[in-house]
């Protein structure tokens, strides 16, 4: 089968993409629901309805291309990812999935291949946190690993609910109805920037994705006594910040005790009350974010902050108190669509390596439902929610064809 990438239009798109931005270039800013991300909605719809798929969306905002196969009974084989970004990110994040999966689509009608299945690009919802606090909303909802309830008073910086924002931007209908049925698709497989060096590093093509590691996310509150900075002796002080430093340190020596370089933590936010030169701190609030690709491994970093959290309340004379985001399950990508994409890359004589994935995406959630799998392409320095994260164009190219390949074997 003779397949081949348009790359000059694939790059032509993910620069027209990008311009839809709440920010200039180079900078992009496409928060869920927002008129930037409306747009650029709009403008994947138009090149997906001109490559003659087929398309729905649902009450969450996930849209469905579908290229109808030759038996539309089958379970379809999926693809796709998500294309909000961050505030002050980059092009590539994200985007090269959902449009890289467009030309890969785009490259086998153009080969004359005619698919048993039905082949689905799918288009994510509020993949990043960013809005609502949380993210993959749309993917979790596919999945049915989000309580429709807790999802629809979801609130964003405003205190506006997610079923309110949503109905704004136009989708309509009911969240109970975004759950997909069960064997909806066959096998799904997500194209994503590696988001790390490890590809680069070792000058390989593309990543296949054995694993996606989950976070377990926390806001921590510790809450002391404040006053004076001048009036309040040391002896006298329960100093909120001074207890949070601790932890934070903490944090970082439970992730490091385990050996493991896939167990990571961070905090990422420290927010001080009351924050004035002269007065000791009484309340701080911390995030925190632990991620592991072994479940157990994770919760027993989460074990041992804990216990940190109660020594140094204990100690200090402040209370801390842990409140949970979310507590996810890693996934293990499935073993045919592995070898389906060895298999495409060794066909296309394209280098690649098995790794795991520590940072997480939809398809973490699509892996509930579905045979699920990821292939990385390597993105200069590691660089990612950035302005300058930057994939070249050939590594894109190779990432679709390979796409291209493994949707092939899959779709038969």
């Amino acid at each position: 089968m003779d397949v081949s990438i348009n790359s000059d239009q694939l790059m032509a798109e993910l620069r027209t993409l990008a311009s839809f931005s709440s920010e200039p270039a180079p900078v992009v800013t496409r928060v869920v629901f927002t008129e930037a991300d409306l747009r650029g909605r709009a403008y994947l719809r138009g090149l997906c309805e001109e490559a003659g798929l087929g398309v729905r969306a649902d009450a969450a905002g996930n849209t469905f291309f579908r290229w109808v196969g030759r038996d539309e009974n089958l379970p379809a084989v999926g693809t796709g990812s998500h294309i909000d970004a961050i505030p002050n990110a980059g092009m590539y994040d994200g985007t090269v999935g959902v449009l890289g999966g467009l030309e890969a689509i785009r490259a086998l009608q153009r080969s004359g291949f005619n698919p048993a299945r039905s082949i689905e690009l799918l288009l994510f919802t509020s993949e990043e946190p960013t809005r609502f606090g949380i993210g993959c909303i749309g993917s979790r909802l596919l999945a049915g690993t989000i309580a429709v309830e807790d999802a629809r008073r979801l609130k964003d910086g405003n205190g506006s609910e997610f079923d309110e924002v949503r109905r704004a931007a136009g989708f309509e209908g009911e969240l109970e109805e975004v759950l997909l049925v069960p064997g909806y698709y066959s096998h799904f497989v997500e194209l994503h920037i590696e988001q790390g060096r490890l590809l680069e590093r070792e000058r390989t093509s593309i990543g296949i994705v054995t694993g996606i590691a989950a976070p377990a996310s926390f806001f921590l509150t510790i809450t002391g006594e404040g006053g004076h900075a001048g009036a309040l002796l040391m002896p006298d002080r329960h100093d909120a910040l001074a207890a949070a430093s601790e932890i934070i340190l903490e944090v970082e020596s439970a992730a490091k005790s385990t050996g493991a370089v896939d167990t990571v933590a961070t905090v990422g936010i420290c927010d001080v009350f009351p924050g004035a030169v002269n007065s000791v701190p009484s309340r701080v609030r911390l995030s925190l974010d632990v991620r592991d690709i072994d479940e157990a491994r994770r919760d027993d970093v989460l074990s041992a902050i804990h216990n940190a959290c109660e020594q140094t309340g204990a100690r200090r004379g402040v209370r801390v108190e842990m409140e949970l985001i979310n507590a996810d399950a890693p996934a293990i990508c499935d073993a045919r669509i592995l070898d389906a994409i060895g298999n495409a890359c060794a066909a296309s004589g394209i280098s690649s390596k098995r790794l795991v994935s520590r940072a997480y995406h939809d398809s973490l959630f699509i892996s509930r439902i579905a045979p699920t799998a990821m292939i990385f392409i390597p993105c200069r320095g590691g660089v990612s929610h950035r302005p300058d994260e930057y994939a070249s164009p050939e590594d894109i190219s190779r990432g679709a064809l390979v796409l291209a390949r493994t949707l092939a074997q899959l779709a038969c």
